[in-house]
């Protein structure tokens, strides 16, 4: 059905025609993108402009006007009519009436609708008082009436918006800014807001208001397309859900992305990303033109009574060879050649970052348009300018941006576009694959004082996931890219090995610290030999620390930081030629020991909480209370040996909302004389919200697990039940390895899982039932993932044989799965 047949159709039945006419428009028409949201309109006017005639009669001095993204001609399927009903102020009873009558039948079907009635002095004065309403009649678009009183108030609503710029877009630029603080970035955000967030349809709307007032204007190159594509996205987002949502829901993300012909959520994501990145960096740059452009005119007056009346020539401050600094910007020296400097853009880069300035528009399209290609290996200095970009800190984020908003980073770096724009659907990780990297880097040079090779640090910051726009594990892939590019950019053979390997291995000390023993040698020797050397130590330590800062909050703590520094410690002393520290048999402490006889005595568990600090390390911030920050709770629990004391006391936990970090269990020999056996569990324990619970509430629930009476289970499933979790990504299945050489004391079973309350429960019960016994526990959530490693023996303290160890585990995960 055409345009015109769905227009006609609407005009010869009324309302119930409009509602059928659009109805046929948005589910049988194949007319996505601007052919349908410019149908809708002009559907939408027909009916409208229909009602005002029926509705007006012979009223004179009246009009009705869209405004808005209506007036913008943007209606998506469940987008609201934004109406102003306009009147000259002689009949405002028969204006009263006409309002009805179009009013109404917009709410009988369901629509939403925002209007207001005004004359146009009070549409003047209101869009005076409210900076949103102003922002509308900009966009305003006559549908029916007087045409002549819609086109005054369009004519002195702009000269007002002009004549008022630089009073009002200090006022719009701040509203964007709060915004922003409010939903984020929506080119990081895995459920964006594509109206509200940074970066989204708004402030797209608020850089046509900054052209309407003629102060300045936005980068026009990609501005448009990103709007459209955004409007796309929320088109099929409406159809997809139904309703007038702007949220990219996660569970919504495939539908939407398959509305739009795209292959996943992952292709919708980041053509999201990669719109929402061109209306941000129009957004910076339009902002700072706004920003000079006002300072300019509130100085030169001044300026030209100091001068006779001459216009002063801008300052040029030299900042490297071939740029210079203006009027706060970074700009290109008037004898820079860079078709005859390859360097040229590295060296702007660098100076830009290192001053905290950012870099021109003008002067970073001429380098895209006119800057030949680095030889490759790079010159010496192409190398040193990236390492100095690089080691800027903050300054280098906006910078770099600038560079890859031209097409810049990836004539520099061919292997970046594979992780530009690339979301990462992990809760941890606050930014994108790219941003992540930018990110590390900054961390990464407040550490450039902690190693003797500070470049190296930072272009392994640069390339340490670059391996995640391949597919398989991205460590090994990133390990053959950044070879390649560490060659391509110049670094010899050894400076080119030591790279790859931070990269192959930028997440081996984290792991190991936290998800095996210690104590045990073979770990030790294991990072020993994948290292080799004190100095790629010593640089995988501070990449170590700047990845798990810039990835986000719950990649990084004290206890994680006091984990990989004992195991940094214990990898340089085998690498200095000592021997790896054999685990001394334990011995019972005093309060061991009377935690041990104790239990004998009564027979039941006995509990003993105490908070565990650790004082800051020399690199670390002064605290101004001089208190040692906290690392968590130790827990320890004696109980008489017996079948089940781990999944109960794993389970007491898990209901009283403790989160475990470390379990270790082993069973204490008592003084002669004494009878019976006692186990010893350790815990290090942190409170998921609020204050831990007393010892004798969790003593008295753990007596009640281990005589039956009390259905861990049971209460631990009536807590999901009452508090849902929200629905979104299907998790994938669990998945349990066995690492036969990860020790030569025990086997290491290794469980990665969908973090949930009880899944140690489940996992110690499992064990129970398998028969083997459980050495030590290292427990590691990230975000939503856990990912556990298990110490486990037969029942005389041995490791598993082969098969054994791999039943054990197929049993484990089928019960995870169940």
């Amino acid at each position: 059905m055409t345009s015109t047949s769905v227009r006609n159709e609407a005009e010869d039945s009324g309302p119930s025609g409009y509602a059928a006419a659009r109805l046929r428009l948005l589910t049988e028409e194949a007319r996505p993108g601007p052919p349908r949201r410019a149908a809708l309109s002009d559907l939408t006017d027909d009916w409208l402009a229909q009602l005002f005639t029926a509705g007006a009669g012979d009223l004179r001095g009246v009009s009705l006007v869209a405004v808005g993204g209506y007036g913008r001609g943007e209606l998506s399927p469940r987008s609201d009519l934004d109406l102003l009903l306009l009147h000259d102020g002689s009949d405002p009873g028969a204006v009263a009436a006409l309002a009805d009558r179009l009013w109404y039948p917009v709410w009988d079907l369901g629509l939403a609708l925002d209007h207001s009635v005004r004359t146009p002095a009070e549409a003047r004065r209101t869009a005076g008082e409210d900076l949103k309403v102003q922002l509308g009649l900009l966009d305003a678009r006559h549908l029916a009436g007087d045409l002549g009183l819609t086109a005054g108030l369009r004519t002195a609503i702009l000269a007002d918006w002009r004549n008022q710029a630089p009073k009002r877009l200090p006022e719009l630029r701040e509203l964007c800014a709060e915004r922003a603080e409010r939903q984020g970035e929506l080119q990081y955000l895995l459920e964006p807001d594509l109206k509200e967030a940074r970066g989204g349809l708004r402030d797209a709307t608020a850089l046509r208001a900054v052209a309407a007032s003629w102060l300045a204007d936005a980068p026009r190159e990609g501005l448009d397309d990103a709007r459209r594509r955004l409007l796309d996205v929320r088109d099929a987002l409406h159809l997809a859900t139904g309703r007038a949502t702007d949220r990219l829901s996660l569970q919504e993300q495939d539908q939407v992305a398959g509305a739009l012909g795209l292959l996943d959520a992952d292709t919708l994501l980041r053509q999201v990303y990669e719109a929402a990145r061109v209306i941000s960096y129009a957004g910076d740059v339009t902002w700072r033109e706004v920003g000079r452009v006002l300072r300019s005119r509130s100085a030169r007056p001044r300026l030209r009574a100091m001068l006779g009346g001459s216009r002063p020539a801008p300052e040029r401050s030299p900042l490297a060879e071939g740029v210079v600094e203006q009027d706060g910007e970074v700009v290109l020296a008037r004898a820079a050649r860079p078709d005859r400097d390859p360097v040229l853009p590295l060296r702007a880069a660098a100076a830009a970052a290192q001053a905290g300035l950012p870099l021109s528009l003008h002067a970073v399209r001429r380098l895209a348009a006119t800057v030949r290609p680095l030889p490759a290996p790079w010159p010496a200095e192409a190398r040193e300018q990236l390492v100095t970009l690089l080691g800027s800190g903050p300054p280098t984020v906006p910078v770099w941006e600038a560079l890859e908003a031209e097409g810049l980073i990836t004539r520099l770096l061919p292997d970046w576009e594979r992780v530009r724009c690339r979301p990462q659907r992990n809760a941890v990780h606050v930014w994108t694959v790219d941003r992540h990297l930018i990110e590390t880097a900054v961390r990464a040079s407040d550490f450039t004082r902690r190693v003797s090779r500070p470049d190296l640090l930072l272009v392994a910051a640069l390339l340490h996931d670059i391996g995640k726009g391949w597919p398989g594990d991205h460590s090994v892939a990133g390990e053959i890219i950044a070879r390649d590019v560490a060659a391509r950019i110049g670094f010899d053979r050894a400076d080119v090995a030591v790279l790859s390997t931070l990269v192959r291995h930028h997440l081996l000390l984290v792991e190991t610290a936290t998800r095996r023993d210690l104590d045990d040698p073979a770990t030790v020797r294991h990072v020993a030999e994948a290292v080799g050397s004190q100095s790629t130590l010593e640089l995988l330590h501070a990449l170590t620390e700047a990845d798990a800062l810039a990835t986000g909050p719950a990649a990084w703590s004290s206890w994680r930081g006091s984990l990989v520094a004992d195991l940094v410690r214990r990898v340089s002393a085998v690498l200095a030629g000592d021997a790896p520290e054999e685990p001394e048999p334990a011995t019972a402490t005093a309060e061991q020991e009377r935690l041990a006889l104790e239990s004998a005595a009564t027979g039941g568990p006995v509990l003993a909480l105490r908070a565990q600090t650790e004082p800051p390390g020399p690199d670390a911030p002064a605290d101004p209370t001089g208190e040692p920050e906290p690392l968590g709770v130790q827990l320890l629990i004696a109980v008489p040996d017996r079948p089940g004391v781990l999944p109960a006391a794993a389970g007491v936990l898990a209901m009283h909302r403790l989160t475990v970090r470390t379990a270790e269990l082993r069973a204490l020999e008592l003084p002669d004389g004494v009878d019976g056996s006692v186990l010893l569990l350790e815990w290090r324990v942190a409170a998921e919200y609020g204050s831990l619970p007393q010892a004798a509430r969790l003593r008295a629930d753990l007596v009640r697990a281990l005589d039956g009476s009390l259905d861990i289970a049971g209460r631990l499933a009536e807590r999901d039940a009452a508090y849902p979790r929200r629905r979104g990504v299907l998790a994938p299945p669990p998945r349990v390895t066995v690492h036969p050489a990860a020790s030569r004391l025990a086997t290491v079973i290794e469980v990665r899982a969908q973090d949930a309350p009880g899944l140690l429960f489940r996992i110690g019960r499992a064990l129970e039932d398998a028969g083997v016994r459980m050495r030590s526990a290292h427990v590691s959530t990230l975000g939503a993932n856990a990912v556990d490693a298990f110490y486990v023996t037969d029942a005389k303290g041995a490791p598993l044989p082969a098969e054994e160890a791999t039943a054990v585990a197929r049993k484990l995960e089928e019960t995870l799965r169940g």
